[in-house]
């Protein structure tokens, strides 16, 4: 769960460091005051998008850390593991830093990681649910992958994707072959030309660099020996030989330096250019033994110099290029070969049609239990939501032609009564009932999901009264099996939570901040009070308040502090 949250020049937060417990608590506050910038703050760390417009104004970037709590028995630890991103048992520190530029940097437990990792280690610790999420429950797509995300069968839809793009891509090949088989068939004539030519030539990789250098040395050869020859004989056999020199005066420096040790030196590094010339003729002599004017060696090389040009002509590229060329060409003939046999291409679109088939049907048959299954349990959730009689239904409406995610589309379909028939969810529900219908599918996923930490931000938008108590009670029960924070402007659910934090916002022009405050009992009165009855807060809206917070659960009094700011 979510122990720690810390934000650096995000936005209108200067600096904020957050402390969360266990159980349900709420974000609450004036509008603008920022409660959903501390939401979006969390979705940054977990890997959400990043622009340059989250650095606060006059700030260098902004960054955002936090730290999670989990068991170590949870998937979670095995992927750390994997990845050597382990920090201290049981604990996940993610860190995230936004440049002014837009240029994002991201640490898991200290270590860099990529934003990949850092989104899929937050997902394993958090979920959030936008303001908007139940909206999204009106989109086909959506509705889909709602269900496979579910029922866990994300696995195999990606096996059915890669099945449908398999058969598509061998589709796409038959068709060409049946449309162009006259253009393939000259293609391959041209081709096979090029390819026996090549062969013959049998050009090699980094040949022409070698045969470059070779060729060099032939066509050289003379000057080599003669120049070879010359430099012995002046080291070593001219009278008088320069070896001879070094040598005499490094004798003479040598016996004077018995009279001046500063002369010692100058012996030191006589004696090694001694030696290094002496290496020198050794060297010489034996690089003078394997030269050798070879007329023939110099006319082959000039013959393969003179072959490899041509090619290289005749195919407009450069001659070292020739090698990799003959490899691009003998591949293209092989599918150029297999393009054309148009029966063996029938037969491999059948079997991958086939297998797509297979592959599409077992995740139907999987999603008609599981829509079974899903239905019952919201509908059932739904009941405690103020939603009697409603139910919902998860029906696969097959599809005319397959497509990557299966053979059938998912449409979510709700009655609002036990008496009406199941319709199209657009067509059915109000805002309120889209936010309930949501809550409730949340609820129900939320079982089969090992994250800890759920966020909730605002989506008990379109409801009130009785109905708004209704959707807190239900938020704090899940509160008793996960970590739950939401955002909230409804009184009747704030006063539900297990604890409160109220944002507030101060300053002005550019120097507006954002700051966090905990709420003890007759805080919370207090606040309730406000969300109830406005700036105008009376001893009716405040009675009121302490009776909304004494029907809630128990509330552990607290004294009011902000959050420490750093």
């Amino acid at each position: 769960m979510l122990r720690h949250l810390a934000i650096r020049d995000f936005v209108i937060v200067d600096r904020l460091e957050f402390s969360l417990a266990a159980g349900f608590s709420v974000l609450t506050g004036e509008t603008g005051a920022g409660k959903s910038i501390l939401v979006d703050a969390l979705d940054l760390v977990v890997g959400g998008r990043a622009e340059s417009g989250v650095v606060r104004e006059g700030a260098a970037r902004a960054e955002v850390a936090a730290e999670f709590e989990f068991d170590t028995s949870h998937p979670l630890q095995t992927w750390l593991d994997t990845h050597e991103l382990n920090g201290d048992p049981g604990v996940l520190l993610l860190r995230r830093v936004i440049e002014q530029n837009g240029r994002s940097r991201a640490w898991i437990n200290g270590h860099v990681a990529t934003l990949a990792q850092l989104r899929e280690a937050g997902e394993s610790v958090l979920d959030i649910h936008g303001q908007h999420a139940h909206q999204s429950l009106l989109r086909p797509v959506a509705q889909r992958q709602l269900l496979d995300t579910h029922a866990g069968l994300l696995p195999l839809v990606e096996a059915v994707s890669q099945a449908y793009r398999a058969w598509q891509r061998c589709l796409s090949q038959v068709t060409l072959a049946q449309t162009q088989q006259a253009a393939l068939q000259a293609e391959r004539v041209e081709v096979q030309a090029r390819v026996a030519d090549l062969k013959r030539l049998a050009p090699e990789p980094g040949e022409w660099a070698r045969l470059a250098a070779e060729h060099a040395r032939l066509s050289n050869a003379s000057a080599l020996i003669e120049g070879a020859h010359s430099a012995l004989q002046a080291l070593s056999e001219n009278e008088p030989a320069m070896l001879t020199q070094l040598a005499a005066i490094q004798t003479q420096l040598q016996q004077l330096s018995a009279h001046d040790a500063g002369l010692a030196p100058i012996v030191e590094l006589l004696d090694g250019a001694q030696a290094q010339a002496a290496e020198a003729v050794r060297e010489l002599r034996h690089y003078g033994s394997r030269l050798d004017l070879d007329p023939q060696a110099l006319q082959a090389a000039e013959q393969r110099v003179e072959a490899l040009h041509a090619a290289a002509r005749r195919y407009r590229i450069k001659p070292e290029q020739l090698a990799d060329f003959a490899q691009e060409q003998f591949a293209r003939l092989t599918a150029l070969a297999q393009s054309s046999d148009i029966a063996a291409l029938q037969a491999q679109l059948d079997e991958l049609h086939a297998v797509y088939v297979e592959r599409a049907s077992q995740l139907t048959a999987q999603r008609q239990a599981a829509a079974v299954q899903m239905a019952n349990d919201v509908t059932e959730v739904m009941q405690t939501l103020a939603m009697s009689g409603a139910r919902l239904g998860v029906r696969l409406q097959p599809l005319d032609q397959p497509a990557a995610h299966g053979m059938e589309d998912i449409d979510i379909e709700v009655a609002a009564h036990v008496s009406l028939p199941l319709r199209p969810l657009a067509r059915v529900a109000s805002g309120g009932e889209l936010s309930r219908i949501s809550l409730a599918v949340q609820m129900v996923a939320s079982k089969a999901s090992p994250v800890q930490t759920m966020i909730f931000d605002e989506v008990d938008t379109g409801i009130g009264g009785a109905v708004a108590e209704v959707v807190g009670r239900a938020l704090k029960q899940l509160g008793t099996e996960r970590q739950v924070l939401a955002v909230t402007h409804l009184p009747q659910v704030a006063a539900q939570a297990d604890a409160q934090w109220r944002v507030t916002k101060s300053g002005t022009g550019e120097r507006v901040t954002t700051q966090l405050l905990s709420l003890d009992a007759q805080a919370r009165i207090e606040e309730i009070a406000r969300m109830l009855g406005g700036t105008q807060i009376t001893s009716t809206t405040r009675q009121h308040a302490t009776e909304l917070l004494s029907q809630g659960a128990n509330v552990t009094p607290k004294r009011a502090r902000t959050a420490r700011r750093t």
